[in-house]
């Protein structure tokens, strides 16, 4: 094998290499399920509540469900817990106060049959509700509500809905992904442009070959 052979080994092997980081890269990248999950649409209502993570607690298949008044929140006691929670129609929210973070109450916002009156601070449960239509009911705490002291019910099975996680790009590592090409193929590159040249040497040492002599006088 001469020399001129070698290097055109050399640039065939790193083009394939360069050619399946970028096919790699592109295929982690537009790669995306489809389908989703289907959550309630709260509108962004509960955007600001600290202890929203996006999740509506399941107590469907239950006569009653309980909701904290007062839990730790919006950097102090002023949170409800769960912040959001499904129930049956015909199910009983019971609101229940912890006892601190001062005087809470319950009411419906924008509006909606929800109503606790005046603020209160005694530990128990101080109001409950019975919903018999489904759809969302959002609530706040209307001394606390700047502070993002807010919630919701959802109820039944016809509410508003929205879909996340469907379709599209998908969020992918960057240890995968390679910007723009990925890192372990660089690595992979980097080895061969060391090793062609040292068995080259080896084949010149070992059969005294030249890059003018193997092959045949031209």
């Amino acid at each position: 094998m001469n020399r001129r052979e070698f290097v055109r080994t050399a640039g065939g092997t790193a083009g394939a290499a360069a050619a399946l980081s970028a096919t790699g890269s592109a295929a982690a990248q537009e790669g995306g399920g489809e389908g989703g999950e289907t959550v309630p649409d709260y509108g962004g209502f509960l955007d600001p509540v600290g202890n929203f993570n996006g999740t509506t607690v399941d107590a469907t298949g239950q006569d009653t469900a309980t909701v904290e008044v007062g839990v730790q929140a919006n950097g102090g006691a002023f949170g409800f817990g769960p912040p959001a929670i499904h129930v049956d129609n015909g199910a009983t929210v019971q609101f229940e106060w912890t006892g601190n973070g001062g005087g809470h109450n319950v009411v419906s916002a924008p509006d909606g049959p929800l109503d606790s009156g005046s603020a209160v601070s005694s530990a128990g449960v101080n109001y409950e509700h019975t919903f018999e239509e489904d759809g969302i009911y959002t609530y706040v705490c209307v001394p606390h509500e700047g502070l993002g002291m807010k919630g919701a019910v959802v109820v039944g099975e016809e509410y508003p809905t929205q879909t996340i996680g469907g379709g599209g790009p998908v969020e992918v590592d960057p240890h995968y992904a390679g910007v723009p090409i990925q890192p372990h193929f660089v690595g992979f590159g980097a080895g061969l442009a060391v090793i062609i040249p040292l068995i080259f040497t080896f084949f010149q040492l070992k059969y005294g070959e030249s890059p003018h002599t193997s092959g045949g006088n031209n």
